[in-house]
Parts: C-alpha cells; sequence; structure tokens
C-alpha cells in the first residue's frame, strides 16, 4: 500500500566520471541476453551558455553538428569538445574561484575555449581585469582555429573562468558506438558579443528559451539528442540567468546520469539513474543490451533473470500501482516457488499455473495483505488438481490487530533465518539450487516478511520498499518503530549479502539497495520532523490539522492513506516526548480491536 513520494537515487563524482557504486554477485549463467561490452567514453566537455531576454525569461545558445559530424549529425547541441592538451595551461593561466581543483578549471578552460572556437564568444579579462567585450574582440583578430593560449598571451588576456560552473554530468548511453564522459558547464555570456557559428563544424547559433528548443523539437524542426533534451527540461525551471548560476554554486543542480536503453511497448525509451525502470534495465541488461521491455501488462511473465519471472496480478489501483507483483522463482529443472500469489484472480492464478506448468513446489507469501495472500490457498488447490504434488503455503500468521481481509494461516510458519529451497539439476548436468532466507521485517504489517535469493544476492522486499513509492504504516498492527527497525536489519543483510537490487511486490526493480534504504529512512525521519513541527505549532490541534500542515507537499485527494502514517509517526513520537500528551490520541476506527 504505497505512499506517493517518489525515491531519487544517489550518484557520486569521481574524477571526471560518474560512477555507479553497484556490486553484483547475480550468478553470469543467469543472465537472460548475450553481453555487450561498452566502448570506453573518451572525455570531453559541454559549456551552457545562458542570458536574460529584454522582455523577461532566459535564453540558452544552441547550434547545428555538421551534417558530416561522425558523432549526431545535424543535431542542435550546447558548444563543446573533447579536452587537448592545451587546456592545462589554459586553466593554471586563468582566473578560476579560489578553492576550485585545478582538474576542475581544467574543465572550464576547455569548455571556454571550445565556446570560442566554434561560436566565436571569449570567456576572458585583459591585464586591468576588465571582462573583454564585443570591440575589444574584433580590434584583436583572434584566430578561432589557432592556439588560443599564444594569442591570449600575446594580448596579455586571461580566461575568465569564475563565472562557470558545473550544471550537470552525463556519459553516452552504454549501446552507441562511440560514447563521451562529459560535464556540462553553465555560464553567463559575455554581455555585449556575438555569437556566430564557425561554418565547419557547428551551424545556425541561436538563442532561444529552453521551452522554445523543446517546442521546436516536439514538432520535427530541431533534432536534439537525449542529454540535451532533459538538460533543457531542466533549465527550463529557472525564470533567469542569476537564479540559475546561484543555483549551481554548491554543484551540479542536476544528478550526474549515463542512461540505460529499453523499451515500452515496443518503443525505445532512455531512462536515467532516478526513473522507475532504470534499476530494472541495470539488473536485465547490466552492459547496456538493448533487449527489455518495462512497460506494464498482465498477460505473461516478465523475465528478469533465467530464474526469474515477475506476473503482475490485474489489480491496478491507488494503493496497488500497476498491480501486485508475483515472482515467479525457478526454473523447469527444479520446479518454482510462487511469492505472493496475489488475491483471488481466476486468470492471474490460472497463468501461475500456466507459466510454471503446475511445478510449484511452494507458495510463500510476504504478508498477509488482500492483495498479496489470498490467491495462496486457491492456487494450492489448482496444482493439488492437477496431479502435482501439494506444494506448502508458508508465511508468517496474521498478528491479533490484522483487519479481517488479512488474516492469514500458512501451512508453515516463517522466522528469520528460515529457509525455502529449491534443487535440480540442469540438462548438461550442472546441479543448481535456489535458496530464500526469510528476514521478519514488521512495520507495515506484523506478518511481514522480507527474503533474499542467498545465491544471488537479491532481495525481496514485498510492501516495506515500493519502486516508486513508500509504504503506508498502519497502526495498530503497522508501527512506524518497527519499520525503522526492519530498514536497520535490511541495511545489514545489504552488507551480509552483497545485495544491490531490491525487488518490490509493487513497482520495479530497483538497483543501489543500500542508499535505497538508507534514502527512505530518511525520508520517514524528515516527514517525522514535519509531523513533529505541526505538533508543537498546534498542541491542541486535531489529527485533521497536522496532516494538512505536516503533508502539505502531498495532493490532498492522498491524505486519507497519508492520515494512516500520520498517526503511525504520532504513535512513535508519543514514545519518544511524553510530554507532548500524546497518548491520547486514538487509533482509526475499526482497526485498534484485535480479532
Amino acid at each position: 500500500m504505497p505512499e506517493t513520494t517518489a525515491y531519487l537515487r544517489v550518484g557520486w563524482y569521481k574524477s571526471q566520471s560518474f560512477v555507479a557504486l553497484v556490486t553484483c554477485m547475480i550468478r553470469p549463467d543467469t543472465f537472460l541476453h548475450p553481453s555487450l561490452s561498452p566502448v570506453t567514453p573518451e572525455p570531453a566537455v559541454t559549456l551552457i551558455v545562458v542570458r536574460d531576454r529584454e522582455q523577461g525569461g532566459m535564453e540558452v545558445l544552441l547550434s547545428r553538428r555538421s551534417a558530416q559530424a561522425r558523432f549526431v549529425p545535424n543535431a542542435y547541441v550546447f558548444p563543446g569538445g573533447r579536452l587537448e592538451t592545451d587546456d592545462a595551461a589554459l586553466a593554471q593561466q586563468g582566473q578560476f574561484r579560489p578553492a576550485a581543483s585545478l582538474n576542475n578549471a581544467t574543465l572550464a578552460a576547455a569548455a571556454a575555449r571550445e565556446c570560442f572556437e566554434e561560436l566565436g564568444l571569449l570567456f576572458a579579462r585583459d591585464t586591468e581585469g576588465n571582462m573583454v567585450n564585443r570591440t575589444m574582440l574584433e580590434q584583436a583578430h583572434l584566430d578561432r582555429s589557432g592556439p588560443l593560449l599564444a594569442q591570449l598571451h600575446h594580448h596579455g588576456w586571461h580566461l575568465a573562468l569564475d563565472g562557470i560552473y558545473p550544471f550537470a554530468h552525463w556519459i553516452t548511453d552504454r549501446d552507441y558506438p562511440r560514447r563521451f564522459d562529459v560535464p556540462f558547464l553553465v555560464a553567463h555570456a559575455p554581455s555585449d558579443q556575438i555569437a556566430v557559428a564557425d561554418g565547419a563544424e557547428q551551424f545556425d547559433a541561436l538563442w532561444l528559451t529552453p521551452a522554445q528548443a523543446l517546442e521546436q523539437h516536439a514538432a520535427g524542426h530541431m533534432l536534439l539528442v537525449y542529454p540535451t533534451i532533459r538538460t533543457l527540461e531542466q533549465l527550463a525551471l529557472y525564470r533567469s540567468a542569476d537564479a540559475l548560476l546561484q543555483a549551481c554554486q554548491n554543484g551540479p543542480v542536476m544528478p550526474p546520469s549515463c542512461p540505460r536503453v529499453g523499451f515500452s511497448q515496443g518503443q525505445e525509451i532512455r531512462l536515467m539513474e532516478h526513473e522507475p525502470g532504470f534499476g530494472e534495465l541495470h539488473l536485465v541488461c547490466p552492459n547496456g543490451e538493448p533487449a527489455h521491455d518495462i512497460a506494464w501488462q498482465h498477460e505473461r511473465p516478465v523475465p528478469l533473470l533465467r530464474h526469474i519471472q515477475r506476473l503482475t496480478a490485474p489489480n491496478a489501483g491507488m494503493m496497488t500501482g500497476p498491480g501486485t507483483n508475483t515472482y515467479l522463482i525457478g526454473e523447469p529443472s527444479t520446479g518454482f516457488i510462487v511469492m505472493d500469489p496475489g488475491p483471488i484472480e481466476p486468470q492471474h492464478l490460472q497463468r501461475i499455473m500456466q507459466h510454471t506448468g503446475g511445478d510449484i513446489r511452494h507458495i510463500v507469501c510476504t504478508h498477509s495483505h488482500p492483495d498479496h495472500s489470498p490467491g495462496a490457498a486457491p492456487l494450492q488447490a489448482m496444482v493439488q488438481g492437477c496431479g502435482h504434488a501439494v506444494p506448502g503455503i508458508y508465511g508468517m500468521s496474521s498478528g491479533p490487530f490484522a483487519r479481517q481481509d488479512s488474516q492469514f494461516t500458512p501451512d508453515h510458519e516463517l522466522r528469520t533465518g528460515d529457509t525455502v529451497q529449491l534443487q535440480g539439476q540442469r540438462a548438461n548436468g550442472d546441479s543448481i539450487t535456489h535458496t530464500l532466507h526469510a528476514l521478519h521485517t514488521p512495520g507495515h504489517a506484523a506478518n511481514h516478511l522480507c527474503f533474499v535469493l542467498q545465491e544471488d544476492g537479491l532481495l525481496f522486499s514485498g510492501d516495506h520498499i515500493l519502486g516508486g513509492s513508500t509504504t503506508v504504516v498502519i497502526p495498530p498492527d503497522g508501527g512506524m518503530q518497527d519499520f525503522l527497525d526492519s530498514l536497520d536489519q535490511l541495511s545489514l543483510a545489504c552488507q551480509r549479502w552483497d545485495i544491490s537490487f531490491i525487488l518490490p511486490a509493487h513497482g520495479h526493480v530497483l538497483d543501489c539497495a543500500p542508499e535505497v534504504i538508507a534514502q527512505l529512512k530518511a525520508h520517514r525521519l524528515r516527514r517525522e520532523t514535519k509531523v513533529l513541527r505541526a505538533i508543537e505549532q498546534a498542541p491542541q490541534g486535531t489529527v485533521e490539522d497536522w496532516l494538512a500542515t505536516a503533508y502539505a507537499d502531498t495532493p490532498p485527494a492522498l491524505w486519507p492513506v497519508a492520515r494512516l502514517s500520520l498517526l503511525a509517526h504520532v504513535q512513535r513520537l508519543a514514545s519518544l516526548h511524553p510530554a507532548l500528551g500524546l497518548q491520547r490520541i486514538p487509533m482509526p476506527e475499526g482497526l485498534a480491536a484485535p480479532h
């Protein structure tokens, strides 16, 4: 049951490259597609030049690449190119911010040089510290194709790099035959200089608002490549050049990205690290193989690895997202574990039978909520009716405060450390084992379990961690302190089994598992701080008063669901801060009485 709050994925800079700190212990023979060997990216740099319009708003400078260019011919781009040997010397003679590293100064110098060579704009100061203007530039007769360092030295000028700031960092997608590692920098255009394309590498220098450029691209009048489009979308959020540069003074405002290619209903798409589906592409196509369709559908399972398929139940809704994910774990030689068979939905159960051949050895439920466990008993009966051995139903019995629609008693009770295992032998004679290790993770529900597939270090998170949203915690069966403690337990599990990927019960696969868990805990604690402040501002207020304040950033249509998590926070705050007198707050009607 999700509460609407999107995850953000963490990125890091290392030298000039974006490094995804993701390890992987997945057995190499379980991947579905032949491995691609990505080309090593070449170092380069780009400069976004901006200026304010007289009528308001901000413009950016774009020019069209040559039709004969080896990389994205005819595309409109920001000025930029590869680093050259003189760039470090240009940086040392230039004026940059005092605390900046030589590497960052060199990138800025390379960006300024490329901008001058391609579009004729020069970021430089004279011997008296004045910015070089249009008249000075025309009188100097600089050769845009000649070595810039010597020409600057001749006139006593030096590059003005202190106004150039980092904005983004892109690495070309892994499936491209030619790739670049490109910091995107940003600077305010020299006040009265005129941009003129060199007519060799660049043509048609244009000043456009980000919105105008995107509109022309959508209309088919301007070819833009993916990083340019996403950068323009971000630039469109700023109303002035000053506001943009102010935002960039503490570092890039866009997360670094090396997009991944996938498909949605047969159409090619590109995804950034923070977008739903990126982690799934990382799992299924780790080296950028263009092979996986992430569109949601319910008619057939989506293969994730050789031994893992996801079959999504047709119960999409506000509380279930695209539907409940049923995982089919195993292969013909081992039989299958079915995790979370979902609601009693005959077509869904029939599809489970069809795609396992009925050879279901175990049925595992992460918890007792009505979109997860009710299908277990009917599925067990269907397997038995086909003449197969009767599979056991594994899980944890519902707790005393479980709702009436969440009553569940498994055949086999699981606790932390218990395992459910498949064993078999493939046609080539290799033995194969798949072992699910149970972890009791109360919080969303008292009987919630997560599972680690030990041989691959994969975390099946049930509803405790969701793809694209955060779980609602419903007291008294759920509890916020339990939820946070369970996140800590999952963090330790990530260390123990080197877990990188999370397979949730709702939404796509997530990567960077330790960071996702840390961010989820931080989000819950930030929300709790908002709840505490709302209570302190209105100590005699009602739950609805606190809800309106603490969840002001959430659409009011979701407040009935958010109210439940707020009550869970209030319950935890009552134990942490007895002086607030929060023990008087009643639990939701109908939820407090044990069955």
